[in-house]
């Protein structure tokens, strides 16, 4: 029998064990993941961005968070001697309709506690020269780092406090009782007083293993890049990020200056028929069947047709892609977009058929379930993890057995 059982190995499940050892020192825990090894999804296949928080609702726990775990991943960064570049983010205005909504997210950073410089064209080009624009926002703290090692770094720590990682484990089955919870895996079965999953791109389906209704549904939208051949790995000196169109659901297309000195184009945001899909040829009959029979995907797709249908033209069609970053960025050319791997980004959608923006959670007696954890969510790991030992902290009380083992903050 465990104190405490986690479920999913990426950044978020290795922040909370991370944490939750420390807090709880004298428990025994267990880590389950799937895959072989830590960050095999989304925490593996992302821009590797430590993002500042600039988009995110002022109050959110988006932008609370994001704001903390800019720092604290740096910090942990620092202790653990993993190499990463805060090399700023520019916001780059093209046109007067991007100018008006710049001075809204101006408005915005400044609610969220940034720093942040406003720049003219002429500063803009002073900075950037191969970037065209007619003004931008400069935000220093934004910074890139490879999130798999920072994952690996956690699962180290958790070890080395006594936790313990099971691999190749997948979760089949879950049954809550008045007095454990019972973890059923291809490999074995468990029981833990306390369970906490981080399960991503299937956070839906482990709350249904309960037999609960999440009241959400999980729809997958692969990230597809394209990586600039080595001449272009000066091409810019800061994170350039378009002014983003509030009618569509995701940021647009970006540079980034990769931790190992590349630059990326990316990413765009289509449909993928498969939940770990990460090739446009990856097809799952039973996970299509799933989304299009589910009325609030169905919903979303119907009210992004549009956009919808411009992000799969652009992911088939190489030209329209290179618009989009052409549009700040016009030296490139088309021979300058070599493959790169994609990522696939698990967005939770309400039933009413709303993309839910924020953190989402759901909790049982014995469980704290992360529902929805969408970008920035490797850069708010630490926080995040905080957070839900919080949740445990609270959902214990009256559970015997772990106030007194709990570590005094």
């Amino acid at each position: 029998m465990y104190d405490f059982v986690i479920i999913g190995g990426g950044i978020i499940g290795m922040s909370t064990a991370m944490q939750l050892i420390k807090a709880y020192p004298e428990s025994k825990i267990l880590l389950l993941e799937k895959e072989s090894g830590p960050a095999k999804h989304q925490t593996g296949h992302n821009s590797g961005v430590i993002h500042a928080g600039v988009y995110y609702t002022p109050g959110s726990l988006k932008a609370k968070f994001c704001l903390e775990g800019n720092r604290a991943t740096k910090s942990f960064c620092d202790e653990q001697g993993i190499a990463y570049d805060e090399c700023g983010k520019l916001l780059v205005a093209t046109n007067e309709v991007e100018m008006q909504r710049m001075r809204a997210l101006w408005e915005r950073t400044a609610a969220n506690g940034l720093e942040r410089e406003w720049l003219s064209a002429e500063q803009l080009r002073e900075r950037e020269p191969n970037i065209t624009g007619i003004g931008g926002i400069f935000v220093p703290s934004s910074g890139i780092v490879n999130y798999a090692e920072v994952t690996a770094a956690m699962a180290r720590e958790f070890q080395k406090h006594g936790g313990e990682i099971r691999y190749d484990s997948e979760v089949i089955g879950l049954q809550e009782t008045a007095t454990e919870m019972r973890v059923k895996t291809e490999q074995g079965d468990y029981s833990a007083r306390f369970m906490v999953t981080c399960s991503g791109l299937m956070a839906d389906r482990m709350v249904r293993l309960l037999g609960l209704d999440p009241g959400f549904s999980i729809c997958p939208f692969r990230g597809e890049y394209y990586l600039l051949p080595e001449q272009h790995n000066r091409i810019v000196n800061h994170l350039i990020y378009p002014i983003p169109d509030p009618s569509m659901p995701f940021l647009g297309v970006h540079l980034t200056r990769m931790i190992d000195g590349s630059v990326t184009v990316g990413p765009n945001a289509v449909l993928a028929l498969k939940r770990e899909g990460y090739r446009k040829r990856d097809i799952s009959l039973a996970d299509t069947f799933e989304m299009l029979t589910t009325p609030g995907i169905l919903k979303v797709l119907k009210d992004n047709l549009r956009p919808g249908l411009i992000e799969m033209k652009n992911s088939l069609y190489k030209r329209g892609y290179l618009q989009l970053v052409r549009k700040y960025c016009p030296s490139l050319q088309v021979q300058d977009l070599k493959p790169y791997p994609a990522g696939v980004r698990a967005q939770a959608v309400s039933k009413e058929g709303k993309l839910i923006e924020d953190f989402l959670f759901r909790n049982t007696r014995r469980s704290v379930n992360v529902c929805n954890a969408p970008s920035p969510a490797a850069t708010s790991a630490i926080p995040i993890g905080a957070y839900v030992i919080e949740q445990i902290d609270a959902q214990l009380q009256g559970l015997p057995g772990f106030a007194q083992s709990k570590q005094p903050a």
